[in-house]
Formats: C-alpha cells, structure tokens, sequence
C-alpha cells in the first residue's frame, strides 16, 4: 500500500529554483513558467500560447498521427536524455508509418521539487531536436502532481505527419523471399540506460542509438515504392519483438542468421556479463526492414548513404511458415527457435 499524498498548499511564496505545486493550477506561476520559461525555449509562438489548440492549415497529402509517453529512467545517459528521446521516439513512428514528420505535441508531468534547472537542460535538448529534424512544437500542456506521485518529469507526444500517395507499407505484405535487413548495431540503446542506471563504470562505456530516422526511411520509400513491404523500429523487446510481430501479421517464418547481426563490441562484452541477449535489447535509432530479394543491393546502397543507417546489413530472409514464428541460427549452425519476449526485459527504458 502507498501512503496517501501529503496535502500541500500550492501557493509560492517567493522566488524558487524548484517546481512547486503552483506551477500546474492554472494561475500567475503557471503563466510565467509557460511564458518565461517554457515557449522561449522552444521557440513557441507567445500569441499562439493563450489558444487551447494550434490551427494547423492544409496539410498537402494524408494527415498521419502517433502518440507516445515517455519515463525513461535515468533522464540523462550516454547518447541522449528523455528530451531528445521524445522528439527522436515520436517522429520515428511517424517514418515507420512512411510519412514525413511535420508537427509535435509536448505535455509535461513535473514532480513537485524537480529542479527547474533540469527543466530548462530538458527543453533546450527538445528544442534542438526537433529543430534538428524540422519540426514543430505546436501545443503542449503541463501538470504539476506532488512528491512522489511520480518521478521527477514524464513527457507525452503527439506526432503530426503527412503521407504522400497510398500506404504501401503492412507487415501482413511481407512474403516468403524478402529480405531482413538491420540498419544498424543493434542493443546500444537499453545497455547505455541500464549501465548508466546502476552507475557501472564499463570502458568504454555505452551509448545510446537515439536518432531520429525519418531520412533514411523515406528514402527507402521513394527508391523502392512497392517494394519496400515493411519498416519498424525496433524498440522495447528489441528486434526478436519486431520479428514475431511480422511473422504474426504475415503468417510467415523469419529466418535470421546470428553471424550477420550487428553488435558492438562493448554491447556484446557487457551483454555476455550481464547474460543479456542483444537480440532482445530496446534500440532507439535502429529499424527492420523487409523488401523484396530483387531489391535487396538498392535498400542497402540507399541506407548506406545516411550516416545513421552506414552500418547496416542484411541478417536473414522470410520463409514458408515453419513450426516457429522466427527461427535463427546460431553459431553451431542448426536452426532453433527464437523466443518472443513475454516482457519487459529492462524496464523504464524510454
């Protein structure tokens, strides 16, 4: 049982370096953290912020929209921090989908007492981001929950996208033959969160993957059109996730072989202590890919030529269905069965 919260009195007495109760009641303190603090961080427009939504206009082509939350824990860690995680995480499933990321979102839960500080580092790490990948953050809402009802900030997006043409991308378009092609090292992203979680001090340590995407994808798009028959970034439960997902919607087989699988080579040394299999590790600048054989030289020639996709390669292909959803091979060379994960093999990871 959790002991009920501690009433408090949500009026500020004076200036402070923390977030108070305040903040989230709608009054001046509210007012000033969104006027002062917020907006001019992320360049947000002052007029626009006394509207309770944002007019968007015609948007040219199919209007896409994805939602995510985020409560990775620790906020900050090698590669990244839950700011830029949110903006590179939203506009990833966006690409995913084959649309061009356009329009954020932003809704903050702050802990009362959380440094205001790390508030602004936060921001400034959003607004970066999301000017990086040409986007914009048109609305947002912030609450303000007392000590202990949550842990320090949690962020939630909505991603506004445009999709030019038809979907032609379906997990249950995958057919016997495609190829599985892997973008990149695989396992960075979990393994940096949880190292810099526990405070292990590895040599060199890890460091996250977190990158935006929407590139290299709709890239592969345009030179490959129909061919292209899914994309998906491997996220929580890592690419052994998005495999029995695809074999699911397809009714197919997916065949990977161990010896082809980019990993690093402190993600491998630091999975081996941990006894982590990689295959199962969150990844936040890595996708799947799957196209038809006759394609196969273009999608890598095409992810090569982004730097955040240089290191991909081809790990398998996609069968008949076979007793198992996924299998692999390992390196003794007989094919075994590939598990799904049943949860969260390292938890508060984005």
């Amino acid at each position: 049982m959790h002991d009920p919260p501690t009433p408090a009195c949500p009026i500020d007495i004076g200036p402070t370096d923390t977030v108070q109760l305040a903040h989230g009641e709608g009054g001046r303190l509210m007012r000033q953290l969104i006027e002062h603090r917020i907006a001019p961080l992320l360049s947000l427009d002052r007029n626009g912020l006394q509207l309770d939504a944002a007019v968007l206009g015609r948007l040219d082509g199919e209007t896409v929209v994805t939602t995510d939350s985020f409560v990775v824990s620790p906020l900050f860690f090698p590669g990244g921090d839950i700011g830029s995680l949110a903006v590179h995480g939203t506009i990833n499933d966006l690409a995913m989908s084959g649309a061009t990321p356009k329009h954020l979102t932003l809704a903050l839960i702050l802990e009362e007492g959380f440094s205001l500080q790390t508030l602004d580092r936060i921001l400034n790490s959003i607004a970066a981001a999301a000017n990086h990948c040409g986007v914009s953050v048109i609305a947002g809402d912030t609450k303000v929950v007392p000590r202990g009802a949550a842990d320090r900030i949690f962020i939630n997006t909505t991603g506004i996208g445009v999709l030019q043409g038809e979907p032609q991308m379906r997990p249950d378009r995958i057919e016997p033959g495609d190829q599985i092609i892997v973008t990149g090292p695989i396992g960075k992203h979990g393994l940096a969160v949880l190292s810099a979680r526990e405070n292990f001090e590895f040599e060199p340590a890890p460091e996250s993957d977190s990158a935006p995407l929407h590139q290299p994808a709709q890239d592969l798009r345009n030179q490959l059109g129909m061919d292209l028959h899914a994309m998906r970034d491997a996220t929580r439960g890592g690419i052994a996730a998005v495999l029995h997902e695809w074999a699911e919607a397809s009714g197919q087989t997916m065949w990977i072989d161990a010896a082809k699988i980019p990993v690093a080579a402190n993600t491998r040394a630091i999975a081996e202590l941990l006894g982590i299999d990689p295959l199962f590790v969150a990844n936040e600048g890595t996708f799947l890919v799957a196209v038809h054989p006759d394609r196969r030289e273009t999608a890598l020639n095409c992810l090569r030529s982004h730097a955040v996709s240089a290191q991909c390669c081809d790990i398998g292909h996609v069968q008949p269905r076979d007793v198992s959803a996924v299998l692999i091979r390992r390196g003794i060379g007989v094919d075994q069965p590939l598990d799904e994960p049943s949860g969260a093999m390292l938890p508060r990871i984005c």
